[in-house]
C-alpha cells in the first residue's frame, strides 16, 4: 500500500486512544492550536502534528515499547526540526487532562481571542 492509502488507512481505523486525542485537538479546540492528524512527513506518518510549534504528537500502544524503529524515526523527525511527545494509550485514555496539559504547555498556546460579538450588540 502506497503512503496515501495508509495515511487514509490510519485515519480510517484511530486507535481509540487517538479518537480520543483527535476529539481535543481538532478544529482548533486546543486554545485555537491548528493540529493535524496522521500526516505523511518524508517516509513516516506521524499521529498528530502542530506545524507552527513543530510538534509531533504520538499516541502509543505495547507494539512501540523499546522500538528501535521508533527510536530511528523520532531521531529522523528531530532532525528535521520537530520535538516528538509520546504518550502511552491508557495514558491518554485515563488522564486526558494531563496529557492536553503537557500539549498545551508545549505549543505555547494562549487562549484564543473572543469571538466577536454579533450584529447590533456590543
Amino acid at each position: 500500500m502506497d503512503q496515501k492509502q495508509f495515511t487514509k488507512h490510519l485515519r480510517r481505523n484511530m486507535t481509540d486512544a487517538e479518537k480520543l486525542l483527535w476529539r481535543h485537538l481538532r478544529a482548533h479546540r486546543l486554545a485555537g492550536q491548528k493540529f493535524r492528524r496522521q500526516q505523511p512527513m518524508g517516509m513516516y506518518v506521524v499521529d498528530f502534528v502542530h506545524f507552527g510549534a513543530r510538534l509531533i504528537v504520538e499516541a502509543d500502544g505495547g507494539q512501540h515499547n523499546t522500538s528501535q524503529h521508533d527510536a530511528q524515526r523520532d531521531a529522523w523527525l528531530r532532525e528535521q526540526g520537530f520535538r516528538v511527545l509520546r504518550f502511552w494509550n491508557n495514558e491518554i485514555l485515563l488522564n486526558t487532562d494531563d496529557v492536553l496539559a503537557v500539549i498545551f504547555e508545549v505549543v505555547g498556546g494562549s487562549p484564543s481571542p473572543p469571538a466577536p460579538l454579533p450584529r447590533g450588540e456590543g
